[in-house]
């Protein structure tokens, strides 16, 4: 059998091989890369290997793919049909043409004598003087291929860098920042791309210091490199040309802010008259939407200071993030016969948004547990509340959840609930003004929100939610949030007589029904360096999540549910999680990415276990994708059909998740990945699932293990994702029998069923 797949295999090569030959125009051949010899001098110390990868960064163009020899998409861009060049395709044809196809490089494109040239001077741009690189080409059948035989010499380093000063406080700044801080060091080897980058990081640099008309095309550099012993030297200075104006520093004159520019005005205004003067500012707002307040708090610089373009982005960035304005624009203008104080008027053009707007959302799902629900939600924004770009958002919704497995019939639930939250965007703390002018404007937050879900047959739950909380940034990385205030209170009612009955068989279930308040605070701090293509990104998040502290100080609480407030009892609880990601770029574009997640929650005194809504869940699209949600854990316990209809959450008070995967990108949209997921959930007291789900010092050998493959199609705004999941081993076995790898059997309709979990989700997993 696998003899006839390899011939198979083979005729289709040497098919796709005769018929790209056919495809060829007349003349032509299809270039199939290059080789680049190296002679070097004995003293280069670089390798071979080295210089080639080196050598080969200024070869243009690149070839075509191949596979086993044969340029495979090249037979599909002909298969498929060449587009027409006096006509924009669209449609199948040419969805498909970029997706497997690829355009030809023929031999008419290959200029070997003209790429050799380039060579050289990319060598001589990196300190390789000297270097001599001649190029051909070599003809094989319908191929071509180009040979590049390069004589290296040494590389040249940087002996000494002297500025040329004429002792202004131009050149002096220059100099000092240079000097101490300078990308261009003494014995570096010697680089041109060096120079451009210390143009542009000093020409940054000026702009911090007041410096606005400066520009990088200022600065020169000349290079001496006939001191001898392969040595350079180099002499920086400003050009004779350099306009008067960017010799100077300049300070802020006027800032003027006009709050309601249309995108249609033909003309800046730049007129202060009719404007108001607060903490320094111009403010032309005429319709009276905005309170100056908002503009001194945002606006990060104040006249008399040297500009800055640090001040300055860091400006635009708060006005953007407002959300109150649609379109930013600013202006720098020169102060007319200032004389020697060489200032600037600053005007700011800003584009309010709507400020009131009403939007509907329609959501269907599925869950792993045979469930199938929908809800819908109404939201209602005001932009500017308090005519301080405060966002005031009222949503209300509704949804039901209807179950088709045959163990949990007739367990059907909905909810309506709704919520009012509003955004301001500063510190919003009674009776202080707190000074802040950090790039990233602060939010603080205030929700109140109520819930009310109906579990079919069984009971009725009122949840009430208050939460008052900080978030800041410090930097694009880095995020905080403090909520010194996030309260809840659930009571549950209507709690009917077969729930009851069942409660006598299982006392545990009673718990879903107690009225319990959570009196909480939380702290969370986030790093994330993913941005960009990055070869190494990292996700951290830490959070401490606390209750009913103060509460049981004051009350004495020593028992489970033993003190109360307001007559219900208070949770207390301390609650740590960590949260990791690791993502490293490996060639080809492929991806290794790598999550650790760690829970620990302490209950204590006044509870037994966590609230409900603060367990841990395990398994299911995010989490072990070879179990579904509700049915592992915690511990070796294994969830029944009448867990699952009575307990809302099955979760637990420990968490210990770990995931890896390969992900591997077939076309710039469509993705794959091969991944295998490990961990489980574990109580603190056996009052819920007994022994089996306590945590133990043998926890690692309850550990679930899965794995898989999946697929992932990036529709540009969201990422659809595919995962299907088999468990490796299953904690709630015997021990001894909980690797299941030897049970596998694909023919088998039961063991299918069972074991193979399809999980369909938007976004990656982490």
């Amino acid at each position: 059998m696998k003899k006839k797949y390899f011939i198979a295999f083979f005729l289709i090569v040497a098919a796709t091989s005769c018929s790209v030959r056919r495809f060829l125009p007349a003349g032509e051949k299809l270039y199939k890369g290059s080789t680049v010899i190296v002679q070097k001098d004995p003293g280069v110390k670089n390798t071979n290997k080295q210089l080639k990868k080196h050598l080969k960064l200024a070869i243009t163009p690149r070839r075509n793919k191949f596979l086993l020899g044969q340029p495979y998409k090249v037979w599909w861009w002909y298969v498929i049909g060449e587009p027409d060049p006096e006509k924009t395709e669209k449609g199948l044809r040419s969805f498909l043409r970029k997706k497997l196809g690829e355009a030809p490089v023929l031999s008419s494109r290959i200029n070997a004598p003209v790429t050799a040239e380039n060579m050289q001077a990319f060598m001589e741009n990196t300190g390789y003087f000297h270097t001599r690189v001649q190029g051909d080409t070599v003809n094989s059948g319908y191929f071509t291929k180009a040979v590049y035989t390069a004589q290296v010499q040494p590389q040249y380093h940087i002996k000494s860098i002297t500025w040329v000063s004429d002792s202004s406080a131009l050149l002096k700044t220059l100099e000092e920042r240079q000097k101490s801080r300078g990308i261009l060091k003494v014995g570096a080897p010697y680089q041109l791309s060096d120079i451009s980058a210390e143009r542009d990081q000093l020409d940054l640099y000026l702009k911090t210091r007041g410096y606005y008309y400066f520009n990088p095309d200022y600065l020169m550099a000349y290079a001496d490199s006939t001191v001898g012993n392969r040595q350079v030297e180099l002499y920086l200075n400003v050009k004779k040309t350099i306009p008067e104006a960017a010799k100077y520093p300049y300070r802020i004159n006027n800032i003027t802010v006009f709050p309601n520019y249309s995108l249609v005005s033909k003309q800046l205004d730049t007129s202060i008259v009719g404007a108001i003067k607060y903490d320094g500012l111009y403010i032309k707002d005429s319709a009276k939407k905005f309170r100056p307040r908002l503009f001194a708090q945002t606006i990060t610089y104040r006249p008399g200071r040297l500009y800055s373009s640090r001040s300055q982005n860091s400006t635009l960035n708060r006005l953007i993030n407002l959300g109150a304005f649609k379109f930013v624009k600013n202006r720098f203008e020169a102060v007319q016969d200032s004389g020697d104080l060489h200032r600037l008027n600053v005007y700011y053009y800003l584009t309010p948004a709507k400020k009131k707007s009403f939007q509907g959302e329609l959501d269907a799902y599925t869950k792993e547990n045979n469930s199938l629900g929908a809800q819908l939600s109404v939201n209602w924004k005001n932009r500017n509340l308090f005519h301080g770009a405060e966002l005031l958002t009222i949503k209300a919704y509704t949804g039901f959840e209807v179950s088709i497995a045959d163990s949990l019939r007739n367990n059907n639930s909905y909810r309506i609930g709704g919520e009012a939250s509003i955004k301001f965007p500063r510190y919003a703390v009674p009776f202080l003004h707190i000074k802040e002018n950090n790039f990233y404007p602060p939010n603080t937050n205030l929700l109140l929100g109520y819930e009310l879900y109906r579990k079919q047959l069984y009971y009725t739950k009122n949840l009430f939610r208050l939460q008052y909380d900080f978030t800041w940034k410090t930097n694009i990385r880095t995020e905080y949030t403090v909520a010194p205030l996030a309260i809840s209170y659930l009571n549950a009612s209507s709690i009917t007589d077969s729930f009851y009955r069942q409660a006598l068989v299982t006392p545990a279930i009673l718990l879903n029904v107690y009225s319990e308040a959570i009196l909480g605070s939380y702290f969370s701090y986030t790093y994330n360096n993913g941005l960009g293509r990055k070869k190494n990104k990292l996700y951290f998040n830490a959070s401490v999540d606390l209750s009913g502290n103060i509460a049981g100080l004051v009350t004495g609480a020593k028992r489970f549910r033993e003190k109360t407030i307001f007559n219900t009892p208070f949770a207390q609880y301390v609650k740590t999680d960590f949260d990791l990601h690791y993502t490293r770029s490996l060639p080809n574009k492929w991806d290794w990415a790598s999550r650790l997640q760690l829970g620990i929650g302490m209950p204590y005194s006044n509870s037994a276990l966590l609230p409900f809504a603060k367990q841990y869940i395990i398994g299911g699209s995010s989490s072990i994708r070879g179990f579904r949600v509700r049915n592992l854990g915690p511990g070796t316990y294994k969830p029944t059909a009448e867990d699952q209809r009575f307990f809302q959450i099955i979760g637990g008070d420990y968490k210990f998740l770990v995931n890896s995967e390969i992900r591997i990108p077939f076309t710039p949209s469509i993705g794959g990945a091969v991944f295998i997921d490990a961990g489980n959930i574990w109580t603190k007291d056996t009052l819920l699932f007994g022994p089996a789900g306590k945590l133990t010092k043998n926890w690692y050998k309850e550990l679930a293990v899965a794995g898989g493959i999946g697929l992932r199609y990036d529709a540009k705004v969201l990422i659809i994702r595919a995962d299907l999941g088999i468990p490796f081993r299953k904690p709630y076995l015997p021990d001894g029998q909980r690797w299941v790898l030897n049970k596998v059997d694909f023919g088998s309709r039961s063991w299918r069923r069972e074991n193979l979990i399809l999980n369909i989700a938007l976004g990656l997993p982490f």
